[in-house]
């Protein structure tokens, strides 16, 4: 079996992977040759006979494994978003030898002394290359002795079957935890919203409506469903995911992290982890989200009272179900926000090209048009090419958004292909979403919606406009409470005078969204942020916990639910009411993806991105003002990656370093540090 179609580039524009000549049997024969490649390349330079230089050492180092990665992205980019037994089987047996590989180039110890002797070039990028190819050896065990190395190839194998497993049992209790209703549960929802279900239903081979569920522990249904029975019903069915099947895979990953940051010289994982952000230490997190939760769970109680008057109005009371759908209510009765209606504003196409699209060239001077002709991964899959303002091909994204079964949960950006002038590349990226696919037309999205698509194309701009030498440092690949900035930042523009009147027209007449519907959006932005700051900082309490304990502790460790109450009511966050947006066994960020003691990095990047929209306001509002900020943005953000400093780029932007007042006037905690 010829597997050339995947080790070799794609003759596509842009390398953009043949998707229709891609079959699950090829990526084990793909994925035995890259490997053999990538060993191959390695040994080249860890047995050169010439004196070690930077061209021959660190930029081959660069070059090395390309096949390899080329292999993985096309995988790994497809088992999570349209998965099935035989990728998944595939994902288990290739994990493990995935991180062994890894381990022995770390390990190598002619490899590990050519890097030590190399100098680098004098410019900046190099030097940081340099910096943390040998950092990066070190945090993998390049110096420890030879039983030490065979122990943390041992943890590191385990673990990446471990991540493996939880995503998968958490994909597979997804599936089966969807709720199914009747017509007359679904009391609330627009026709359209019970046409989706009901097609979900035929989609999973049931009959009646069904509701996928979303990764939040609160699903976004919930708000307009007004039978109290079927709120509960979709919240319950929410908070059991992995409950059984995650328990035992979540115990051993955090006592494997505590080993391998042990063996490494760590006290925990948490100062593993943190070493390599832009937080100081794990003190500096700690302090952040422990100062906050004070008055998060205090307007989230006042938020509770308002909502509770609301429903005892109707003659009902507000349980942990509920919290959302009575938060809708009062939010329409004070701020005349009718959510409903407001869909009717916001069809997905309409946001996106008129939305998104417009808003990156009002910043960026950057165009993007549809590539019909280019074939994605699955149905409703479109792929777009990038142009500069100059007409210079900058590269693809492909867009996912509506949910399949086969689809994990979530919202997230990936790529097929990085940025890197060294491989002379361009980028390919995604951007994945699961909303609900209607029978007909195109969906109508919520708030929350369309402020994820303008997120997740945040992400996918820190791709499109990287501009660095090294793939090692290429668009998104920096710290993780560093790569939200440039998402959150991205975020802002959804309801910017300018743009949100570009895109928001209704979608039967096409009028302009009122100015009164725009203001009433405006004034009630602070309301409801007691809970959702409460939840979020719940979740990223319980990840710290988790990756704060010692060896010794966390052996013994093994009520999951009693773990979790016990951190929440240290830091003040035992709430009625509010479950952390992710409990540990569906908290895929953590346990199945990269954020393991990193899930504070959407609080710390908000910080740099509240101050620094406020940035752009000052710079001017005006077509010419926000194409200036914006190309600065670019230049100092958005196109370096990890390959200049991330501090000094902010207080080049800025003009100073960040200030966290915006931040807290932002989320109505002024007053709380």
């Amino acid at each position: 079996m010829s597997v050339d179609h995947l080790l070799n580039p794609s003759s596509l524009p842009y390398q953009l992977p043949d998707f229709a000549n891609i079959e699950a049997a090829d990526f084990l024969p793909a994925f035995d040759k890259a490997l053999a490649e990538h060993n191959a390349e390695i040994a080249d330079i860890a047995h050169n006979p010439d004196e070690p230089t930077w061209e021959n050492t660190v930029e081959q180092l660069e070059r090395a494994g390309s096949a390899l990665n080329r292999v993985a992205s096309v995988f790994f980019n497809l088992q999570g978003t349209d998965s099935s037994p035989e990728m998944d089987e595939i994902a288990a047996t290739i994990a493990p030898r995935l991180s062994a590989h890894s381990d022995a180039i770390f390990h190598n110890p002619e490899l590990f002394a050519r890097i030590e002797a190399v100098t680098s070039p004098a410019d900046e990028e190099s030097k940081r290359l340099l910096a943390h190819t040998k950092r990066a050896f070190r945090r993998r065990g390049a110096a420890l002795d030879a039983p030490g190395k065979a122990r943390l190839s041992e943890i590191n194998q385990r673990l990446s079957a471990l991540s493996e497993q939880f995503g998968r049992n958490l994909l597979a209790d997804t599936k089966d935890l969807a709720v199914n209703f009747s017509e007359s549960e679904l009391e609330g929802f627009s026709p359209a919203r019970i046409s989706a279900a009901a097609d979900y239903a035929t989609l999973t081979g049931v009959d009646g409506y069904v509701i996928p569920l979303e990764l939040p522990s609160v699903q976004s249904s919930q708000a307009a469903l007004d039978n109290p029975a079927a709120r509960a019903k979709l919240y319950d069915a929410s908070l059991k995911r992995g409950a059984t099947l995650n328990k035992d895979v979540l115990l051993e990953t955090v006592r494997l992290r505590a080993e391998r940051a042990e063996l490494l010289g760590y006290d925990t994982h948490a100062d593993y982890v943190i070493e390599e952000e832009t937080a100081d230490d794990v003190a500096a997190v700690r302090a952040l989200l422990f100062d906050l939760a004070p008055a998060a769970s205090a307007n989230a109680k006042a938020e509770y009272k308002l909502s509770s008057e609301e429903a005892e109005q109707h003659g009902q009371k507000v349980a942990a179900a509920d919290w959302s759908y009575w938060e809708a209510k009062v939010r329409a009765r004070d701020y005349a926000l009718d959510e409903a209606e407001l869909r009717n504003y916001f069809p997905l196409n309409q946001v996106l090209q008129d939305g998104v699209f417009y808003a990156a060239n009002r910043l960026y001077g950057i165009t993007v048009t549809a590539r019909p002709d280019l074939q994605g991964y699955a149905d409703g899959v479109d792929v777009w090419e990038v142009h500069d303002h100059d007409g210079t091909g900058i590269g693809l994204i492909l867009t996912d958004y509506y949910g399949r079964p086969s689809k994990r949960g979530g919202a997230w950006m990936s790529s097929f292909v990085d940025q890197s002038d060294l491989l002379g590349t361009k980028p390919v990226v995604v951007n994945v979403m699961g909303i609900s696919k209607p029978t007909t037309g195109e969906a109508l999205l919520s708030l929350d919606e369309v402020t994820t698509i303008f997120h997740e194309f945040g992400h996918g701009l820190h791709g499109l406009l990287s501009k660095v030498r090294y793939p090692s440092f290429s668009g998104t690949s920096v710290p993780r409470d560093y790569v939200e900035f440039p998402s959150q930042i991205n975020e802002n523009w959804a309801f910017d005078p300018a743009v949100v009147r570009n895109y928001a027209r209704h979608v039967e007449t096409g009028d302009v969204i009122p100015a009164s519907l725009l203001d009433a959006i405006e004034a009630s932005r602070q309301f409801g942020q007691g809970f959702a700051t409460s939840e979020y900082l719940a979740a990223s309490i319980i990840d710290l916990a988790w990756h704060s304990l010692t060896l010794e502790e966390a052996e013994n460790v093994s009520d999951i639910d009693q773990f979790e109450a016990d951190a929440l009511a240290v830091a003040g966050l035992d709430v009625d009411g509010i479950a952390p947006r992710y409990r540990s066994t569906y908290f895929n960020h953590i346990f199945a993806g990269g954020y393991s003691a990193g899930y504070y990095s959407y609080l710390w990047a908000e910080a740099l991105d509240a101050d620094g929209f406020e940035w752009f306001k000052e710079s001017g509002v005006d077509d010419q003002s926000v194409r200036a900020s914006g190309q600065k943005f670019r230049d100092l953000v958005l196109s370096r990656g990890a390959a200049s400093d991330y501090s000094r780029a902010f207080e080049e932007l800025r003009g100073r370093s960040k200030d966290l007042g915006p931040l807290l006037r932002r989320r109505g905690l002024a007053g709380a540090i």
